[in-house]
């Protein structure tokens, strides 16, 4: 459809203001056309920022269907709105997923934490993504998949921003004393032969969130981070996440984990 080649070419180019002439040429359509696209896509939520002679620009903090580059195995889901990318993503698998998968959404309507928390995902502020793999591995290896998820989070931030996260026990990353993210791992297990056949890692972070309910709002935060969109941490996001689930037993990832403990050596 055209809206979503519209919005495939905005994507491409969020960092500059396309004119509808240069769309409606590279797209071979008329600028109605392209003024019409540009109206559905913000119906659906999108923030193009227009003008007159200014052309279209693609917020760029707004996410896509277009804003990834994985690896050929793995494959990427988009949602604007969803409930919990870590439901959505048992609800694949129910329906015979077998591929890697990377979701992530804008906002959550129940986005879910450990023990039956909820965690609380505003739209436009945060990133909220499940990573389903199957390692096909026994229990006890299975053990490392959050310490390595939260390692994962850790070096993405680092590299992308100047930040320096550390990691709560064993699945929440803090900036400081405020949490930052929360991570939910969930499994799929064949009992009878002990392996571990699907694993779902879900994780949420708050970038730029800033109002939160009140029962939260004196322990978390967010990044505060101005000089990086949320496309581009999504990115280092995935790659990191992808790369530690690969090598569950790298040695490098306890080190990292060590290294960035909020709890190892004090009295809890």
């Amino acid at each position: 459809m055209l809206k979503e080649d519209v919005l495939k070419l905005l994507a491409a180019h969020r960092l500059e203001s396309l004119s509808g002439q240069a769309l409606a040429a590279q797209l071979g359509v008329s600028r109605n056309a392209v003024w019409k696209a540009v109206k559905q896509l913000e119906a659906e939520g999108y923030r193009i920022n227009a003008g007159t002679n200014k052309g279209y620009r693609l917020e760029s903090n707004a996410l896509t269907p277009y804003d990834l580059q994985l690896p050929p195995q793995v494959r990427p889901f988009y949602y604007p709105t969803i409930d919990s990318t870590n439901t959505e993503a048992k609800r694949l698998l129910a329906g015979g997923l077998s591929d890697e998968a990377f979701l992530y959404a804008d906002t959550q309507t129940a986005g879910r934490g450990r023990q039956g928390k909820s965690f609380f995902s505003p739209a436009g502020t945060g990133l909220y993504y499940s990573y389903v793999f199957h390692p096909q591995k026994a229990l006890a290896d299975a053990v490392f998949i959050t310490t390595a998820a939260a390692v994962s989070v850790v070096r993405a931030i680092e590299k992308t921003t100047l930040l320096r996260p550390s990691i709560k026990w064993v699945n929440d990353v803090f900036i400081g004393d405020r949490k930052i993210c929360g991570i939910l791992t969930e499994a799929v297990t064949d009992f009878e032969s002990g392996t571990v056949e699907s694993v779902i890692v879900g994780t949420g972070i708050n970038v730029t969130t800033r109002d939160f309910p009140p029962e939260i709002a004196r322990t978390a935060a967010g990044m505060a981070v101005q000089d990086v969109s949320r496309s581009s941490l999504l990115q280092a996001l995935a790659e990191e996440l992808i790369s530690v689930a690969a090598d569950l037993r790298n040695p490098a990832i306890l080190e990292d984990y060590r290294a960035r403990s909020l709890v190892l050596g004090k009295e809890i």
